[in-house]
């Protein structure tokens, strides 16, 4: 009897093992490429099915309308005239400029540029006109009259010293005393030279 009860019991036991052996052999068939569980299989179909619906979505949401904004204030172009395009530079060099000033004795610059000898293409007449580097403002603007003297300035060979009835780079004509100098001695002869002819062809188309 007792030996019946020890067979069914070691027959059940077998049993057992056999139940608990097979989600471990279904485990090992999943990690070598088996079949999945049932369940990622179901996580896996979700995911795909979710990423279509946004794809879907995506074809079918409508494209924005391209906004164009139209200016409020049109600005138009404006050309600004310098007195300077009916006239033909005849000379040009790099010098500073100085003004005395009678009230304080002294002399003051007025800027460093480039100094133009410009002659008019209609009348002739030619003056002498000076702008400021980068602000370009004018710092001497005058004619060339034949009554102008050009002096050496005391103890330098490359300024000279002259003085002019009428300068108008501050707006109203003005009596001014003015010294210019150049770089070196040749540059100084060089606008003697022009400022001399200037003198000579304002004499006569001053006389017309």
């Amino acid at each position: 009897m007792s030996e019946s009860i020890e067979k069914v019991a070691e027959a059940v036991s077998e049993q057992v093992k056999k139940v608990e052996e097979i989600p471990v052999v279904a485990n090992v068939f999943a990690m070598f490429g088996g079949s999945k569980p049932k369940t990622e299989e179901k996580e896996k179909e979700s995911e795909v099915k979710k990423s279509s619906e946004d794809k879907e979505e995506e074809e079918e949401a409508p494209e924005s309308p391209e906004v164009e904004f139209e200016p409020i204030v049109k600005l138009e172009k404006v050309e600004v005239k310098t007195n300077e395009e009916d006239e033909e530079a005849v000379f040009k060099i790099r010098a500073k400029v100085f003004k005395y000033h009678a009230d304080t004795k002294e002399w003051k610059e007025r800027g460093t540029g480039d100094v133009r000898i410009l002659k008019h293409k209609e009348t002739g007449k030619v003056r002498l006109l000076m702008r400021r580097d980068k602000t370009l403002k004018i710092c001497a603007n005058h004619y060339i009259l034949p009554s102008y003297t050009l002096s050496p300035n005391v103890g330098s060979d490359r300024s000279w010293v002259y003085s002019v009835t009428a300068d108008i780079s501050e707006g109203a004509p003005e009596a001014q005393t003015l010294a210019i100098r150049f770089a070196n001695s040749e540059n100084a002869n060089a606008f003697k030279e022009k400022f001399e002819e200037a003198q000579k062809d304002n004499e006569k188309a001053f006389a017309k």
